[in-house]
């Protein structure tokens, strides 16, 4: 298993470590709940170091990031972050990732760290046609994630420059703590705050200015467990649960990260095709009407006990005190207010589609 540059304080502070995919990640310190309400209410730290980075150099690196995604890089200023896609030829999705534009030719991808592989020999791959250079970073990089209402004003203290001039998904080439840093406003969690990117050498340094930085602020350190439910509340996608190149981004929701007026990318005639045709079918989100948890795969059915889809994510809701899940119904079967019965050990439990995101965050409030 691989160790993130965290792993020696993960032990030191009690952890429960778990196997997710290749690496040994805490899944939790205190309890999942407690994390969770700490994130909403406060701020919380979050190892995510086992995100992948590739980069993207040379004379044609726009174009080819342009070719690669489904969203519009010519809208992408320097200091500017985009949410988006990459697709196969079918459409289906390879990856969902962060694009981060460092200069005119200059590009930095953050990927899913189960996919950082995969998706690194498809960004070779598509860059045999294109006059630039793409590079694993993964190693290079240690990274942070400071999230909930408090973080601006606690990482303010560590960062020289000017916080409240990077808008949501912009970035800046700053220092923390004294260290040289990536300091990018974005997250998996609904709340404000910060993504940092840093030399792992310095990991513990960071880690700990951080956390004394926060602790009048009632900072905790944030495992898996509740950075999954987090980003559940706001119907954000996990890769491997909810999308996947089985899917595309129109039936999966993201369509607002696809620009199919910005010309030619990967996948981008078959999802022309696909939006031309209609959906058959789309990623909503529900509650459960009585007790229970709604796992990935689980099946969802009509009143009559038809089919109709499948569960991609479930968990109980921390903010709401309530199941709620997301999963892929048939054309017909996806308008708020509609209900349907989801398979929970061969038990119907009714559930009902809703409105998403499930949770509106203190600053949308």
């Amino acid at each position: 298993m691989k160790h993130t540059p965290f792993y020696e304080i993960h032990k030191e502070l009690g952890a429960r470590l778990i196997d997710f995919g290749e690496w040994k990640m805490p899944v939790q310190y205190s309890s999942i709940m407690e994390e969770h309400r700490t994130v909403r209410a406060a701020l919380g730290l979050f190892d995510v170091s086992h995100m992948g980075e590739v980069t993207a150099t040379g004379p044609q690196a726009a174009a080819y990031t342009q070719h690669l995604i489904t969203n519009d890089i010519s809208r992408c200023a320097v200091g500017q972050a985009l949410y988006t896609a990459m697709c196969k030829p079918h459409g289906g999705i390879v990856d969902d990732l962060i694009t981060y534009r460092l200069g005119e030719n200059d590009f930095f991808f953050c990927v899913n760290a189960a996919n950082t592989a995969k998706d690194f020999a498809w960004m070779k791959a598509v860059a045999a046609d294109f006059d630039v250079t793409v590079e694993n970073r993964s190693e290079d990089y240690a990274q942070l994630a400071l999230q909930g209402p408090r973080a601006a004003g606690v990482l303010q203290g560590l960062v020289p420059a000017p916080l409240s001039e990077v808008g949501f998904y912009h970035f800046v080439q700053s220092e923390v703590a004294g260290v040289p840093a990536l300091v990018s406003r974005t997250g998996y969690t609904g709340e404000d705050g910060f993504e940092l990117y840093f030399d792992p050498s310095r990991a513990r340094h960071v880690w700990e200015a951080i956390m004394n930085a926060g602790a009048g602020d009632g900072i905790r350190p944030i495992g898996l467990g509740a950075r999954d439910t987090l980003r559940l509340e706001m119907k954000f996608a996990l890769y491997g649960n909810d999308i996947d190149e089985s899917t595309d981004p129109l039936e999966a929701g993201l369509g607002w990260v696809v620009k199919l007026d910005k010309g030619e990318f990967i996948g981008r005639d078959a999802l022309v095709a696909r939006r031309a045709s209609g959906l058959s079918r789309r990623l909503v989100g529900f509650e459960l009407l009585e007790r229970g948890v709604a796992r990935h795969g689980y099946r969802a059915l009509d009143q009559e006990g038809n089919p109709i889809g499948e569960v991609t994510s479930g968990a109980f809701s921390p903010s709401l005190e309530k199941p709620i899940g997301m999963a892929y119904l048939k054309r017909g079967h996806g308008r708020p207010g509609t209900r349907f019965l989801v398979e929970i050990r061969k038990k119907k439990v009714p559930a009902l589609v809703v409105k998403t995101p499930f949770y509106k965050p203190s600053a949308a409030r």
